[in-house]
């Protein structure tokens, strides 16, 4: 359930740019969750947050912030670790008995589903994940996450355990006020096309994975 805000983030004394419009069960093949909607009040952006068990502020709990990816979560593709990622945090909540993961609508690292394709095409001429964003002009990785961070206050967590092996997307949800005490990696198993983004990301973007190759 959502928790009465009794507790402030550190990050409401700026106020919360982003709008709950509205909450509902959703029973899923890993589990029940309740699914919440929000809206941007600055931008277009919509955002998804799935959670379970009785949240609470002064608690660690696990969270995830899952960037939207089409091709891996919903047509299974093996170009990525994404879809298998976001239903082992899921997996990771169901057996913990609370959590959440906030869903946002930042496409292959926040270049867009068309430009996301551009990228693979590039990729079936060899180059990396990181070659092909640079080749089209793109940061390698232009996602942001206040507003992630701001959902996360909305529903009631300060504290978490963060579900994550991206550095950088841990520093920015610091920056934006949340306490992260704990990084629960998120490692899952690989084949190639999968393994080689995997290497690239540890390689070049310094995520932190352990896999073997």
């Amino acid at each position: 359930m959502l928790l009465e805000k009794t507790v402030e983030c550190p990050s409401e004394e700026k106020g919360i740019s982003v709008e709950r419009i509205a909450v509902a069960n959703l029973p899923t093949e890993i589990g029940d969750f309740k699914i919440a909607g929000y809206r941007s009040l600055n931008s277009s952006e919509e955002f998804v947050v799935l959670f379970k068990g009785e949240l609470k502020r002064d608690v660690p709990t696990l969270a995830r912030i899952h960037s939207q990816c089409l091709t891996g979560d919903v047509f299974g593709s093996i170009k990525c670790d994404c879809g298998p990622q976001l239903r082992k945090a899921m997996q990771m909540i169901e057996d913990e008995g609370m959590g959440a993961i906030v869903y946002q609508q930042q496409e292959g690292r926040g270049i867009g589903i068309v430009n996301k394709i551009r990228a693979y095409a590039l990729q079936d001429q060899g180059a990396d994940t990181v070659e092909a964003n640079e080749r089209l002009g793109f940061e390698v990785d232009a996602r942001v996450y206040d507003q992630c961070a701001e959902v996360l206050f909305d529903i009631g967590l300060c504290k978490v355990r963060m579900m994550s092996n991206n550095p950088e997307k841990l520093q920015a949800l610091r920056d934006a006020g949340l306490r992260i005490v704990e990084r629960v990696p998120i490692e899952v198993e690989a084949q190639e096309p999968a393994a080689h983004y995997m290497r690239t990301k540890k390689e070049k973007m310094g995520h932190l994975l352990e896999f073997d190759d």
